[in-house]
């Protein structure tokens, strides 16, 4: 009997590290690429495509274009960073999945892996947050990415995948990884990354695989869908950055931010606090990516989306260099494609050294559905007015250490020192064999190291410098500290001053505490609109905001707080967890900023208006305050009468622009209750009254009360 069990444990043990071997052998991969130790390496990488039962044309233009093009390109990886599908209603309100999005997805990559006649395995598809929303967990019913992606056919079912291209000496190591909320949320609460620490201990482990060899020559590059401002840190505070920066990882490819109004959503990292990081690049000195310090950086690339602006990214890395071209396949089908690939982009890419530009030559792919006869690099001198100074035909080279489709030709590297870093700016020509010509647009060089880093727009800064994880506290807590703040403050100084602020004390001593003070008592005065807007805040951060259904269907349903969405994920647990932090940002943030804050400064605005008006009408008709509501109310035709009424009628310029401002809040809660009733499926009268109805009647009430004298 004995024997017996024995037996069935090594049978079981033998079965469990066999399973063990495939699921290492699906998560890692070695991929020999054909040429010699200096042959350029270049992949593919696609980000957002948002296919959809209601855009048809995303689909139908993937179709018809990607796969003529890869089989041009005929890259060594492809790389899909997330958002395949889309998950969105046709009124864009109600988010979760739909089977029928991901069964056009598996079928419309079938087809263009068989026109791009490349080999299925080296396509890689990740997770996005469309293709998370409303998912109960992973494997679950509505978890279609784990029966229709790429990664789930190919059998890569972690959460994260590498591959190594190997080139004689050099590696080239990609690593992507899925960092997706774990209980995926309907949207809007699902937008940003989650990983924990299990994702960064397997991060670690794939990428220090190599590094005991010795003699190592190797680039390592990421992939994910989440940019790193809006990834959180793990349970234990670890960041991805962290892990980056540890491992002397080259560059980061990320999606979905999107292309709208912006191009140059790219950011360098350093070691060091980043909560706001006012440009492109830290810091405009000598590159450091080279040598012992190269642990201490590393870049962040952003790919445009696919869905409205149909981009693609062709990345080379050649000799240790990595370099990329995004394509605009809006405008239709292009002939030819260009990449240079040395000497370095001086704006978006590490400048090597010097030294490293002896011997070196200028290289770049080109690809074309027409045969190239000529391709020419030329250089400019942009403190001469673009003067051409460089110009040399390039060679195809067609050796065992090329894999075709590079030209180059010889330079002098030297010639172009110079302390500026974009002094001299680059481009390559190619003509076809029907006399067609194809341009790559003029980009800057820089051989002494340094890097010349475009300014952001203060959109870019919003999406890539500020870290949204860690600033939404800060913001919560000052709103509501603002506003309780100005609430109590009337209180106190009734209670501890026997100061009076009143118009005429501030028309008699016009000083900003006098100003301020009397504003804000006359809101205290009308007192049930003061305790309503004191009691709302204190609602805000005490009691639920929502109860809604937020996954894709069934009967789970779940609370909203400030702090996150709150749902038992199973019956037989006593404690509910918190997800969706900071997730919930998207609605708590926009609801303080547009709705709560003008709310009640316009409450202010209508008291203090108030109270000025009547002391003019007071002034003006020259009664005694005890008199007035007799004089208004009376219909005596005398001349007093009518000087008064046309008093009222023409004279609170302010009260009606505050009427407006009034409308535009109720438009904006309306569209926010809208909103979340479409995606939550709830019932304003039983899943939110309070958030629906408190501001419009604090509003509501505060106009009839500062309507007569």
């Amino acid at each position: 009997m004995a024997e017996i069990r024995l037996k069935i444990l090594l049978i079981l043990m033998l079965m469990a590290v066999n399973v063990c071997g495939q699921w290492k052998a699906s998560r890692s991969r070695v991929i020999e690429v054909k040429g010699g130790d200096d042959t350029v390496v270049w992949v593919v990488q696609l980000s957002d495509l948002h296919f959809s039962v209601h855009h048809p044309d995303r689909a139908l233009n993937f179709r018809n274009f990607v796969g003529r093009f890869l089989s041009i390109i005929n890259p060594s990886l492809v790389l899909i960073t997330g958002d395949l599908t889309d998950g969105k209603s046709k009124d864009l309100l109600t988010m979760k999945q739909n089977e029928q999005e991901w069964m056009e997805y598996r079928d419309v990559m079938e087809d263009v892996i068989k026109k791009s006649g490349l080999d299925k395995s080296i396509f890689y598809d990740l997770r996005g947050n469309h293709d998370n929303y409303g998912v109960p967990s992973v494997g679950g019913t509505f978890d279609f990415f784990s029966n229709y992606s790429l990664n789930a056919q190919a059998g890569r079912n972690g959460r994260v995948n590498s591959v190594t291209l190997q080139t004689g000496i050099r590696k080239h190591l990609f690593v992507g990884f899925d960092s997706t909320m774990a209980v995926g949320l309907r949207g809007p609460t699902n937008v940003f990354g989650h990983p924990t620490d299990q994702l960064l201990a397997d991060l670690e482990s794939e990428l220090s695989k190599w590094d005991s060899e010795p003699n190592n020559k190797m680039i390592k590059i990421l992939f994910g869908h989440y940019p790193l401002s809006f990834s959180t840190a793990s349970e234990s505070g670890r960041t991805l950055k962290d892990v980056f920066l540890k491992h002397s990882v080259y560059a980061y490819l990320c999606g979905h931010l999107h292309a709208k109004s912006w191009r140059n959503l790219k950011r360098h990292h350093r070691s060091g606090n980043d909560l706001l990081q006012l440009n492109m690049q830290q810091t405009s000195s000598k590159n450091m990516s080279y040598g012992s310090s190269r642990i201490q950086e590393f870049w962040e690339w952003e790919m445009g989306d696919w869905m409205k602006n149909r981009f693609m990214r062709v990345l080379a890395i050649d000799r240790g260099h990595a370099s990329f071209v995004d394509i605009n396949l809006n405008s239709g089908f292009q002939k030819t494609i260009i990449l240079l690939t040395f000497p370095l982009d001086s704006r978006f890419i590490p400048s090597p050294p010097l030294n490293e530009y002896e011997n070196q030559s200028i290289r770049a792919l080109v690809f074309s559905t027409s045969l190239i006869i000529s391709v020419v690099a030329r250089v400019y001198d942009s403190h001469l007015e673009k003067l051409l100074v460089l110009e040399q035909p390039m060679i195809m080279i067609k050796d065992d250490s090329s894999r075709g489709a590079l030209y180059a030709t010889p330079c002098t590297f030297e010639t172009f020192v110079n302390p500026s870093p974009d002094r001299y700016w680059m481009q390559i020509e190619a003509i076809d064999v029907e006399g067609g010509s194809t341009f790559t647009e003029l980009r800057p060089f820089s051989v002494n190291g340094l890097s010349k880093s475009p300014s952001w727009t203060w959109k870019e800064f919003m999406v890539m410098g500020c870290q949204w994880p860690d600033l939404y506290i800060p913001i919560l807590f000052s709103i509501l500290g603002f506003f309780l703040f100005i609430l109590l403050l009337p209180a106190t100084l009734q209670i501890c001053t026997h100061k009076q602020y009143t118009l005429q004390n501030f028309c008699t001593d016009k000083t900003v505490t006098n100003g301020v003070g009397w504003v804000l008592i006359e809101l205290y005065k009308l007192r049930s609109i003061w305790l309503g807007f004191l009691a709302y805040l204190l609602y805000l951060v005490l009691f639920p905001w929502f109860s809604g259904q937020i996954f894709t269907a069934g009967s789970e349903r779940g609370y909203m707080t400030y702090k996150g969405w709150v749902v038992k994920l199973h019956e037989t647990s006593e404690k509910s967890e918190f997800f969706g932090y900071p997730d919930i940002m998207l609605l708590v943030i926009p609801h303080l900023v547009y709705v709560v804050s003008p709310s009640i400064l316009v409450a202010i605005g209508l008291a203090a208006e108030y109270d000025k008006y009547r002391v003019q009408f007071l002034t003006f008709s020259r009664k005694k305050e005890d008199d007035l509501h007799e004089t208004l109310d009376c219909k005596q035709n005398n001349s007093q009468a009518h000087r008064c009424f046309k008093f009222l009628i023409l004279s609170r310029w302010i009260r009606k622009f505050l009427l407006v401002v009034c409308l535009m809040i109720f438009y904006k809660h309306f569209k926010n209750c809208r909103m979340v009733v479409k995606a939550y499926e709830m019932n304003p009268l039983l899943h939110f009254p309070v958030y629906t109805f408190a501001i419009p009647l604090l509003l509501t009430f505060s106009v009839c009360k500062t309507c007569r004298c």
